[in-house]
This record gives C-alpha cells, structure tokens and sequence, in this order.
C-alpha cells in the first residue's frame, strides 16, 4: 500500500505574495477596501463575453483604469508600463 502525499510543505522556491509585495503599499491597501463582488455583478451586465476573445477579469480591468486615471495615461502609455 502507497503512503499518501503529505502537501502541507509549501514549495521551498515559491514565496508568498504578501513576502514580495509591500502590504502598506496605499494600492495594496486601495485593493482590500474595493468591494470586488460589487464590481463583478455591475459590470457582467455590460461587459459580456462572446465569439472570439474572452472578457478579462474585473479586478485587472478595473486595476488599470484607476491606474489610467491616477496618472492620466493614454491606453497605450499604460499598456507599455
């Protein structure tokens, strides 16, 4: 009989999120305050996918038109940062 697999370890190469990025950063903290269910249900109404492309997830969407706004980027400065 074949011991099971203990997966409890974390992988020794892989880091946290919360090791690499600064937790106090105020985007970080802008992010916890977003209520993101909200944003789903509100924009899966007008954002639906279809043939073709499929739609991209609310929190990135969402995430780079604060960032446009903040910075007052064009579409394609904000692409290339």
């Amino acid at each position: 009989m074949s011991k099971l697999r203990d997966d409890r370890q974390k992988d020794l190469l892989l880091l946290a999120l919360d090791q690499i990025v600064d937790m106090g950063h105020p985007l970080v903290q802008l992010a916890a305050l977003i209520d993101w269910k909200f944003l789903d249900d509100r924009f899966r109404s007008v954002c639906q996918t279809g043939p073709g492309q499929p739609g991209l997830p609310t929190r990135l969407v969402t995430g780079l038109f604060i960032l446009k706004h903040m910075h007052n980027l064009s579409d394609e400065v904000l692409c290339a940062r």
